[in-house]
């Protein structure tokens, strides 16, 4: 059979969820003859989830519900999975199937498929649990500190920041099935993350300091407007190390055509968080969790994402108006 796995893209969390999933199958005997990875996302060029089903066994993973008759298994964690409350009748109807989960604000989805494989299935996945638990760890922030979560020096880290900046569809093909086989310190030392990351080293510094030139206190909220420079990512936590006691961070950038907000809790700021992320990216046509969410909106339509940033802002810093 050809086996069609789409994972959210350009995230760890994404990349690992294929992994265990790829596992799984295999582990319940499925007759594999080909398998396809597709790398989501949430930008104005993505394409349709739908169009890409066109496997025998078609899965999506780490990200929004498709109601496609066509779709044979799902996994996600994020609140915003279902856009409509049509999409959320057909998931639960569908779900009695067996091959359908969603447990909202789960820390990550890489632990849900391995603890569903465990639970549902009896099966275990101890050659992975590796990557199982730091796609767990970087989804959820679980650092000890944002400089922690930033270190340079991780090679497990440095992997995530490539798949952050290359994980595309050819990616997920190359590194999915490597994943599988190869322990996960040993694929973070291979030849062509090591390329990928020496440059995105050197893009790093010049990250921060732009950040550190364009960021502005609203209150507890570090806003920071990147528009005026193309960029390859918006790198998560880099406003918590600067500014230790900000509460959230709204960063928005040109991402290639499109315009990215990134927003955020400072898990680290010793303030329990006052408002839900991802419902106010949903609002927006976005998504995400409780703690972190992104919108994503054309090149075109800077002049609009930019108020919305700051208006996303201003709300966060109204405390107590919180959620």
């Amino acid at each position: 059979m050809r086996v069609v796995v789409a994972s959210h893209g350009h995230c760890f969390d994404g990349l690992a969820s294929a992994v265990l999933f790829t596992h799984l199958l295999r582990e319940l005997d499925q007759p594999i003859r080909e398998l396809q990875y597709h790398a989501l996302g949430y930008g104005p060029e993505q394409r349709p989830t739908e169009a890409l089903l066109k496997g025998d066994i078609n899965a999506v993973l780490d990200y929004r519900f498709t109601p496609s008759v066509a779709l044979h298994w799902y996994f996600d964690h994020h609140r915003t999975a279902f856009a409509s409350n049509e999409d959320r009748n057909v998931f639960d109807a569908r779900k009695e199937q067996g091959q359908f989960f969603h447990t909202a604000d789960y820390s990550s989805c890489t632990k849900l498929i391995a603890e569903i494989s465990r639970q549902q299935f009896k099966i275990e996945s101890p050659a992975l649990a590796e990557l199982v638990r730091w796609a767990d760890r970087i989804d959820s922030a679980n650092f000890p500190s944002a400089e922690a979560a930033i270190d340079g020096h991780s090679p497990i880290l440095r992997l995530a920041n490539v798949v952050e900046h290359h994980g595309d569809d050819a990616f997920f093909q190359q590194f999915a099935p490597l994943l599988l086989t190869a322990p996960l310190d040993e694929v973070a030392q291979h030849k062509l993350i090591q390329s990928h990351y020496a440059p995105l080293a050197e893009r790093r510094e010049r990250y921060l300091q732009l950040v550190r030139e364009h960021a502005r206190l609203i209150g507890r909220v570090v806003f920071v407007d990147l528009t005026a420079t193309p960029l390859q990512a918006l790198a998560k936590f880099v406003t918590y190390a600067l500014f230790p006691r900000s509460m959230y961070s709204v960063i928005i950038g040109r991402l290639g055509n499109a315009i990215k907000i990134s927003i955020g809790h400072n898990p680290w700021c010793g303030e329990k968080r006052r408002h839900d992320i991802g419902a106010i990216c949903a609002h927006h046509g976005g998504g995400g969790h409780a703690m972190v969410g992104g919108i994503a909106f054309p090149l075109a339509q800077l002049a609009h994402a930019l108020n919305i940033a700051q208006q996303i802002a201003q709300d966060l810093d109204c405390t107590e108006h919180a959620v």
